[in-house]
């Protein structure tokens, strides 16, 4: 009996690479769009007593009722729409791939975008077909959109909006169209909803195939893994089929409960990351030979000459940003940072400036 590895792991898999997260060790980490702000000192205190009564000898609640409402609330979900939550984006993305996999179904995302969309597809083997963007603005391009919607009927679409890694937001009449003439599911996810102020959350139920996906990571709470899906009950209702017990743990449930109670707190950080956001913006651009997109969301893209020799010379610097190239052609020489405090901002700003 041959009980290698290579007989048994399904070959598709083994062609992949696992996703990737570098150790930053002391590095000031500015490539994974985290909220670079800690809460205040009395809502930790408020936080620990709440942790106190967390009873961890019991499965959490698996309907996570009080953090439904909780989020419901803050991302003003209509209240005809029905939510089902995720250990993070990921697994709702995952979730929704299963639920639609089958024989000639089609995944269909604009690239450059979320990496794990493709990664997923991959790992259950569903069919993927990305569309590239405009190489100028990174806007859709609607012609070659809407002739793959026409020829392949995808079966699932995801729109990153605003989208990652580019910043920017899709035009509204694209959107529309787009889920307008696709005959399966159209998940538009609003990742980095709370940096921009359009939204597509009122419009649920205007569509009969909308779905809206959003997460509390970028908000402030990126180490709870914390994803949300809203839309139509009869939807949510076959997704909650492939969803896994207790998957929202009960650490998670009472932490997002309390954190959200506390909105205003991460209201205001969100505003002064926008703020930071423009002078960052404004300081790459200043640097010759250096090309920066505006952001709709708490990074910015930016390109080089030789994006591979200044991603190691920032970490050398001890800086840790994201290095795009070789991901996707649009994305040649281009590298990501993450908007951080004004310190951190600044020290990236002056490393950059003196490796270019």
């Amino acid at each position: 009996m041959n009980k290698s590895i290579h007989n048994w792991i399904r070959p598709k898999i083994q062609q992949l690479t696992a996703y990737h997260v570098p150790d930053p060790g002391d590095a000031i980490k500015l490539n994974a769009m985290e909220n670079p702000y800690q809460w205040d000192a009395a809502v930790i205190e408020e936080w620990l007593n709440v942790l106190r009564s967390a009873a961890l000898n019991r499965y959490p609640d698996s309907a996570a009722r009080e953090v439904k409402q909780q989020l419901r609330t803050v991302m003003q979900v209509p209240d005809n729409m029905d939510i089902i939550l995720g250990n993070g984006s990921d697994e709702l993305i995952q979730m929704l791939i299963l639920a639609l996999n089958g024989a000639e179904r089609l995944l269909l995302v604009p690239e450059p975008s979320f990496v794990m969309y493709q990664h997923l597809a991959q790992v259950a083997g569903m069919q993927y077909l990305g569309v590239p963007l405009q190489a100028a603005d990174f806007k859709l391009d609607m012609f070659a959109m809407l002739e793959a919607i026409e020829i392949h009927q995808p079966a699932l679409i995801f729109l990153a909006c605003p989208n990652n890694p580019t910043g920017n937001v899709f035009d509204v009449e694209d959107i529309e169209a787009i889920i307008e003439t696709t005959p399966g599911l159209v998940i538009i996810d609003e990742a980095y909803a709370p940096f921009v102020e359009s939204t597509f959350m009122p419009r649920l139920g205007e569509y009969p195939n909308l779905l809206i996906m959003r997460t509390v990571s970028k908000l402030g709470l990126a180490g709870l893994r914390l994803g949300l899906l809203a839309g139509p009950r009869e939807w949510i209702e076959q997704l909650e089929k492939v969803r896994q017990p207790y998957n929202t743990n009960t650490l998670t449930q009472l932490t997002a409960t309390l954190a959200l109670q506390h909105y205003d707190m991460f209201a205001e950080q969100t505003k002064r990351i926008k703020a930071e956001r423009t002078d960052l913006l404004e300081g790459i651009n200043a640097l010759k030979g250096v090309q920066a997109w505006q952001s709709e969301a708490n990074f910015i893209l930016f390109r080089v000459a030789n994006a591979r020799e200044v991603f190691d010379k920032l970490f050398e610097a001890k800086i840790l940003i994201k290095c795009l190239h070789g991901r996707h052609p649009l994305l040649d020489n281009c590298l990501q940072v993450t908007v951080g405090t004004p310190e951190e901002n600044q020290a990236f700003l002056q490393a950059l400036t003196q490796i270019v």
